[in-house]
């Protein structure tokens, strides 16, 4: 992927000098939503034998006390000298570039999202944001939060290596803000107090895959203006697509595949509203939502 010497964004939070915060619990005033809820479900749920849908419910709000206020110190820009850093402010810069020309084009103004990269553990306006929930989204403060030491999961333990694939992370947790700013994300969590566990895991599944394709819109028009597309990283996020799918995730934790079960969708699914972003580049072409099928 090229993306040296492009710009990089200045909202970038760099928390990984912190200690964290301290704190045991993890309960959400809001929904965090993340393409790592998927690696807690994997070792919290169905290892453990439990619904993933019953951790999601912990991970986005169901109940619980307002999360704790913690006293923390300014962020501050990562060093210079850290190219990992480097190059996720980078992305993030390329997504910022690209949602606020497609929001202008459709009369609206974006809202830039702030990156928050810290180790362990975090307090976040969802609650305590921890490094095992890989990267997350949260709508309360429209801040994605990431511990980079994720990006040596996906490479070693989920196998999907890359610069594209560790984009495409980005790029999904940004698909997740882009939601929020358009009403999406509220509209499903609403539907939470009227459908049962399954119809909303179902409902689940057509928000992350919206965020997979959404992330493909970013791709395509990145690429139409700055061709940072090398050969071989389209491959690479499809990859990573199909390693983080629920039927992968529950095959490789030695489980049976539960459809019903799944919050992301199967690996198919990834790959297929991934690709439909990155073909079409039109946040129309998205709609899964009135999709028969996925």
């Amino acid at each position: 992927m090229r993306w040296e010497g492009n710009r990089e964004s200045d909202n970038v939070e760099d928390r990984r000098d912190e200690d964290g915060g301290g704190g045991g619990g993890f309960v959400f005033g809001g929904r965090g939503i993340g393409i790592g809820t998927i690696v807690i479900a994997l070792l919290g749920g169905w290892v453990l034998g439990i619904n993933p849908l019953t951790i999601l419910g912990l991970l986005s709000g169901g109940g619980g006390s307002p999360p704790a206020v913690h006293q923390q110190a300014p962020a501050h820009r990562p060093p210079a000298d850290d190219q990992l850093a480097r190059f996720v402010s980078t992305v993030l810069a390329d997504t910022e570039d690209v949602w606020a020309a497609l929001f202008r084009q459709g009369g609206g103004q974006y809202q830039n999202p702030k990156l928050v990269l810290f180790r362990g553990r975090t307090p976040t306006a969802c609650g305590q944001g921890e490094a095992a929930m890989g990267p997350f989204y949260c709508p309360a403060d429209r801040k994605v939060y990431i511990d980079l030491g994720f990006y040596e999961t996906l490479k070693n333990q989920l196998g999907a290596p890359g610069d594209f694939a560790q984009a495409y992370v980005i790029a999904h947790e940004v698909g997740h803000h882009v939601q929020n700013l358009l009403g999406i994300s509220a509209k499903v969590e609403q539907a939470r107090q009227r459908v049962s566990q399954v119809e909303y895991n179902h409902l689940s599944v057509r928000l992350e895959l919206q965020a997979d394709c959404l992330a493909g819109v970013w791709a395509h028009h990145a690429q139409n203006a700055r061709q940072i597309l090398e050969q071989g990283d389209v491959e690479s996020a499809m990859n990573a697509a199909a390693k983080i799918g629920d039927d992968a995730l529950q095959r490789a934790s030695g489980r049976a595949v539960l459809p019903d079960s799944f919050t992301h969708g199967s690996s198919a699914q990834r790959q297929r509203w991934f690709h439909a972003g990155l073909e079409k580049g039109s946040v129309k072409a998205c709609d899964n939502f009135s999709a028969s099928a996925l």
